[in-house]
This record gives structure tokens, C-alpha cells and sequence, in this order.
């Protein structure tokens, strides 16, 4: 069993955020590019953490979701991308992550922890981008 969470902070946070943006014209989330990475950052760390957490029974498929979910960040991002972009697509929302979950694992219900699978995913895949390195955002310098 996959390590309970606070999945409904979890999974109102970017709705919040697209409500802050509604209502400032957008103009709080562009000025908040730090904010939101680094909020979802601890996000996807903790979906990491709770992943090599995870039952070994239902580990193998936790990660057969992750890596299909790392797969679709892929398409969905292209080429080189930031932690801006990566953080962008995420506060978005993740409900298609759900339905990869269950096409992947259709009868493993761990699996479809989206906390968990796309938290683990986002913390792979920011690795990949060009603005971070050694575990961290590279931070623009004047």
C-alpha cells in the first residue's frame, strides 16, 4: 500500500493557482515562476519518496505508470524545456496522468496515485531540464 498523503492539498493546489492567475490577469503566476517551481518541487520529491516507499507487491507497476507518465512529459515538452515550462505544465493539471495510470495498470489501484506516479515522474523528469542541475534549479544571474 502506497503511504497515505494530503492527496486533496495535493490535488487542489493547481486549481488554486489557476484561480490566483484568473483573477490577477495572469500576471501572479508569471511573477511567481520561482514560487511555483519550487512549490512543486516538494511535491514531486515527496511523490518520489513515497514511490521507493511503496509496497514491493505493487512497486513494479507504480513504476510501470511513472515511466509512461516520464514517457508523455516527453511528448508533451519536446526539446530542451526550463523548470518554468516543466512547472507550467504541471500547475495545468495532471488528470490525464490518471487516465495513463489506469490504462497502464488497470488492476493495480496503488497505481493510480497520481500524487505518487506523477509526482514521481515530475522529479525524473526535471532532471532533464537545461536549467537544472545538482538537485537544483540554476538560478538566472544578472
Amino acid at each position: 500500500m502506497v503511504a497515505p498523503a494530503s492527496t486533496l492539498a495535493f490535488e487542489r493546489l493547481p486549481q488554486a493557482w489557476l484561480r490566483l492567475a484568473a483573477r490577477s490577469g495572469g500576471s501572479a503566476l508569471r511573477s511567481s515562476t520561482a514560487v511555483r517551481f519550487h512549490d512543486a518541487i516538494g511535491l514531486w520529491e515527496d511523490g518520489r519518496r513515497r514511490l521507493a516507499a511503496a509496497d514491493p507487491a505493487e512497486r513494479p507497476a507504480l513504476e510501470r505508470v511513472t515511466d509512461e507518465l516520464v514517457d508523455e512529459l516527453r511528448r508533451r515538452l519536446g526539446g530542451p524545456f526550463t523548470t518554468e515550462d516543466l512547472a507550467a505544465l504541471y500547475w495545468d493539471g495532471t488528470d490525464w496522468c490518471f487516465d495513463i495510470a489506469i490504462r497502464v495498470a488497470p488492476s493495480t489501484p496503488a497505481a493510480w496515485e497520481i500524487p505518487v506516479v506523477a509526482g514521481a515522474a515530475f522529479a525524473r523528469y526535471v532532471r532533464s531540464a537545461i536549467d537544472y542541475a545538482g538537485g537544483r534549479r540554476i538560478e538566472d544571474r544578472p
